[in-house]
């Protein structure tokens, strides 16, 4: 069986209790070897490939990313016993009044995380995959929300523990905080070691795995971790924009995601997480490529009726091709988007009212809400 790190004795509340500190990547004595992935990674590979070649059958990618990236941001904050529905997360975006507002803003925090990590990795001038980067996205992630107590951007100054009601019958104990800087600096070294042989996903499935046993944070790791996954897929190429909601797998085998993760420090398992990881990629990518073909067959279903209205024109045209990054709305808002009159707004919106294609949910003659009821239902199951 092979070493993956070693104890350390520490004490923390006054309890004497082994923190674990892993051995640098990639995985040594034994390394890993190329049959236990080769196959795998083949299938993954394939896997993404026919999830980017789906893009092309609706008209905007965008669509997609819009809808993609709140998913992943919804389950990633779900693993995590964040309670908000798809359905919160659009009704917020539109200014209506949601009931369970912090974890809303959870939410919303982990898409702007992930929306300035990308800015930086696409911006020359910005930032690398780097500690700094991750601290700046984890200020982020906490800002304001529940975890603004707990240092916001700054690795941890004190002993964590993961799981137990105290460090003693904790489930894991991560590394001394002291040790926490030096392990991220290896973790780092690893990510821009050009000399690897090892394919870019098994890299990625390393350096999650090793990013969630340093547990650098008071709080916000395991978003954080994932939040690694999204944008190391994009920068290595493996998948030219985020459309993959990897926490989606992880949420359904949140046991087993949590066992293969601890096999690793415990039993030296470096292959079965690699294994399930990929197995998940190859999962997550069939269901994100089902999920765009069911959107662009009800977006173009919903079209041809527009198509064939009589009382359609312009403004309604225009409207219902905002719809899927706007799939709850007012009037006002409509009017805005659209830069035209209040009753040009309404006369757009009661066509697609009549039509079948929008909602109205508040049953109210003012501040009405209206709402793309199919596509919200078809992208919450």
């Amino acid at each position: 069986m092979r070493s993956t790190g070693i104890d350390s004795v520490t004490t923390t509340l006054g309890e004497s209790v082994r923190a674990f500190i892993p051995h640098p990547l990639p995985p040594a004595d034994p390394a890993l070897l190329p049959e236990v992935y080769s196959n795998l990674n083949r299938q993954a590979e394939l896997a993404l490939a026919r999830l980017a070649g789906g893009t092309g059958l609706v008209p905007s990618v965008d669509w997609l990313l819009y809808s993609a990236i709140r998913k992943e941001a919804l389950l990633t904050s779900q693993i995590e016993g964040t309670q908000a529905t798809l359905t919160d997360l659009f009704d917020h975006e539109a200014g209506f009044k949601v009931s369970n507002t912090a974890d809303v803003e959870e939410v919303t925090n982990y898409l702007r995380a992930l929306n300035w990590t990308r800015e930086q990795l696409r911006d020359p001038k910005g930032l690398p995959i780097s500690v700094r980067l991750l601290r700046d996205a984890h200020r982020r992630l906490l800002d304001g929300a529940r975890g603004a107590s707990k240092q916001p951007g700054e690795l941890r100054r004190s002993q964590n523990w993961i799981g137990g009601t105290r460090p003693g019958n904790a489930a894991f104990v991560p590394p001394p905080p002291e040790q926490v800087p030096s392990l991220l600096a290896e973790l780092e070294r690893f990510i821009h070691d050009t000399k690897t042989d090892l394919p870019p996903m098994v890299r990625v499935a390393l350096i999650h795995a090793q990013f969630e046993t340093i547990h650098p944070f008071l709080d916000g790791n395991g978003r954080i971790g994932r939040l690694l996954i999204t944008a190391l897929f994009e920068h290595w190429g493996l998948l030219s924009e985020p459309l993959l909601y990897l926490s989606g797998y992880l949420k359904q085998h949140q046991a087993e995601y949590y066992r293969r993760l601890s096999a690793i420090r415990t039993e030296g398992d470096w292959e079965s997480w690699v294994v399930f990881f990929l197995e998940g990629v190859v999962a997550a990518s069939a269901d994100a490529e089902k999920n765009i073909i069911d959107v662009a067959s009800l977006v173009a279903a919903d079209r041809r009726r527009l198509l064939q209205s009589t009382k359609a024109g312009p403004a309604s045209y225009r409207l219902f091709e905002m719809l899927p990054m706007m799939p709850r709305f007012t009037i006002e808002q409509v009017r805005q988007r659209l830069e035209t009159s209040f009753p040009t707004a309404t006369a757009a919106v009661r066509v697609l009212e009549e039509l079948g294609v929008v909602a109205e949910m508040t049953g109210q003659k003012k501040n009405r809400c209206f709402s793309y009821q199919a596509y919200v239902e078809l992208l919450s199951r």
